[in-house]
């Protein structure tokens, strides 16, 4: 039984620290300068006190790695966990780091049964976690610079946000590119457009001259001639930083799906129906390959934010969404589960029938990633690619459909 306890209110500059005994005794108290001097001070002091448990909020980050390297226990505790028992400590509602250090260690030392410590996870699973996490954070970047791409074209010049379907597409940002203005466009014909689209390998469906029906049959701009060449300087910057974003994550991409493709684990979760290398990606980096980090298919759902929290008092009840998950999982689960109504019967079915019974599209969807994580809970832990015959669910309703 541990004799100390240590909680950690991280911070960007100093981190508050906290020592407290089994009776619950104040032992020590310390900050920390987020600094490599102040690293190797927090852990110099925490094995004067014998190397105690840590509890924290944030379960990632160089002060979390630098423990667990360091070989302490971390038992990582959800903010809303730390929020709901201040009351037990205080009854008003002022809050310091010192006092959210002393109430983590404490959580730990009465409820720390009730947590389970932070599994370190090999370099493999941190890499590929940077590069999901990190391409993920520039596809949210080329979203707002389309956006915004996308608006200003709105202002002064619809027809070309009108040709392309994406605004953010290689050959929509050439296009741009080439034509930033309606009167670089003034003379754009048939014969010009058909090269354009040779010379870039436009694949689309439309011809050349649909492509300048769609030019011409837009708003026309009024503008001056001195806003037109403004806002033409504008979108020229845009276009560059997009074609150059789009190219970075089309390489990180290319990177990813080598890294999934390579993978046992990676490989398993490719195995579901229009899972794809990306998607599978995403789940993995967020998965880790502890597979003792769930003990059930419903402590996945829950971890993942597909499973529903009810409130039931008395004669009331009431079902709510669940915020506090991990929202890159769900995100990607979700991601897959939408995917795979378009290439399994079963997961079409439990979708349809969600959406009969009256659930709007992203609540079914939630519904049938619920139905998915039981059958991907089962194939991680048991280490064994998704295979359609062996999915009970599955063959009943091919049996249904065959009787």
């Amino acid at each position: 039984m541990n004799t100390f306890f240590a909680g950690l209110d991280w911070a960007s500059q100093t981190h508050a620290v906290c020592v407290i005994d089994a009776q619950g005794g104040v032992r020590e108290r310390l900050e920390v300068a987020h600094s490599a001097a102040g690293l190797t001070e927090l852990l110099r002091r925490l094995k004067a006190w014998g190397m105690p448990p840590v509890a924290i909020e944030r379960p990632s980050g160089l002060v979390v790695d630098t423990l667990v390297e360091a070989g302490i226990t971390v038992v990582p505790i959800h903010p809303n966990a730390v929020k709901a028992t201040r009351p037990r400590y205080r009854s008003h509602g002022a809050k310091s780091d010192a006092s959210d250090a002393y109430l983590l260690a404490d959580l730990l030392r009465t409820d720390g049964h009730r947590f389970k410590p932070l599994k370190p996870q090999g370099d493999e699973i941190r890499a590929l976690r940077a590069l999901v996490r990190g391409r993920d954070d520039l596809v949210a970047t080329r979203v707002q610079l389309a956006n915004q791409l996308r608006s200003l074209l709105q202002a002064f010049w619809p027809g070309a946000v009108a040709v392309f379907a994406d605004v953010d597409s290689p050959i929509a940002l050439a296009f741009i590119e080439r034509y930033p203005s309606p009167e670089s466009a003034a003379r754009l014909g048939p014969k010009r457009m058909a090269a354009f689209c040779a010379q870039h390998a436009y694949c689309g469906r439309r011809s050349p001259e649909e492509l300048l029906t769609r030019l011409h049959e837009a708003p026309a701009p009024v503008n001056g001639e001195l806003e037109m060449d403004a806002k033409g300087e504008l979108v020229r910057c845009l276009v560059r930083t997009l074609a150059r974003l789009v190219e970075q994550i089309r390489l990180l991409s290319a990177r990813i799906e080598h890294h999934v493709a390579s993978s046992d684990d990676g490989r398993i979760l490719m195995s579901f129906p229009r899972a794809g290398r990306i998607c599978a990606a995403q789940i993995l980096a967020e998965l880790g390959r502890s597979r003792e980090r769930f003990d059930s298919d419903a402590q996945l759902a829950a971890e993942a934010g597909v499973a529903p929290v009810t409130y039931a008092s008395g004669k009331s009840q009431a079902v709510a969404f669940r915020w506090a998950c991990n929202h890159r999982l769900r995100a990607a689960l979700t991601c897959l589960a939408d995917n795979s109504r378009h290439a399994s019967a079963w997961a079409a079915d439990v979708y349809a029938r969600a959406r009969a019974r009256g659930c709007d599209h992203p609540h079914a969807v939630r519904i049938l990633c619920r139905a998915w994580v039981r059958v991907i809970w089962r194939a991680w832990t048991e280490r064994t690619p998704y295979d359609p015959a062996r999915h009970g669910a599955y063959q009943a309703l091919l049996k249904t459909a065959g009787g």
